[in-house]
């Protein structure tokens, strides 16, 4: 059986030291870190510099698959990240307040944001209650694989008529391929729902039933 190697590739970004110390005293003193992989030695070198004067609750690394937990006395979570894919989705599940670092510059993760997305997944929740022919997405990559809870999700929709696409990479410019699929339900990576109003997370969907 083939090995997978996963070999990250680090961002050679610094961090403004002067700038940082600025953003540091807007932080709550009990504080989450979390990071993208590329980012990973300038959040060991911020944990290290906020470590003289926060209490650091958690450090991990974010994946657009993953929905970590963190210890009740957490009061925000740092993310040293790029854009706000996982800054938004990680405030709507942690119900923490997001800061995110992106290229030392700092904000604040707010509510119109979050309830964009609140208002995306009931749009797609409604597309799905109304399609007739639904596509399930299940990704063979490591990590996202979850065939099993696709194919129980499969018996409870007794009343849709259900195709299933299964590949490594999922492609949403794809689904122009299959125009007769109404509403998409994606068992693989919980973010590629942030992408289209057509997309409906699996878990999302097991939780409004």
């Amino acid at each position: 059986m083939a090995k997978t190697l996963f070999i990250p590739a680090y961002s050679r970004k610094t961090l403004d030291k002067t700038k940082f110390s600025k953003i540091a005293k807007k932080l709550p003193k009990k504080l989450a870190i979390a990071y993208s992989i590329q980012y990973k030695k300038l959040a060991e070198q911020i944990k290290n510099s906020l470590s003289l004067t926060h209490e650091i609750t958690k450090f991990i690394q974010v994946l657009g698959c993953s929905k970590p937990k963190f210890p009740k006395n957490t009061k925000a979570i740092l993310l040293i990240s790029n854009g706000k894919f996982h800054a938004v989705s990680l405030s709507k599940e942690s119900k923490l307040p997001v800061y995110l670092l992106d290229n030392n510059n700092f904000s604040l993760i707010n509510e119109k944001e979050i309830k964009k997305l609140e208002q995306k997944r009931k749009t797609s929740y409604l597309k799905f209650l109304y399609a007739e022919k639904i596509g399930i997405l299940i990704s063979t990559k490591y990590g996202q694989q979850r065939l099993k809870k696709a194919l129980t999700l499969k018996n409870k929709l007794k009343q849709k008529k259900k195709y299933f696409f299964i590949a490594n990479e999922i492609n949403i410019k794809e689904f122009e391929n299959f125009p007769h699929i109404q509403s998409w339900i994606n068992s693989a990576c919980p973010r590629i729902d942030m992408n289209s109003l057509n997309i409906l997370n699996m878990g999302d969907l097991i939780n409004s039933h």
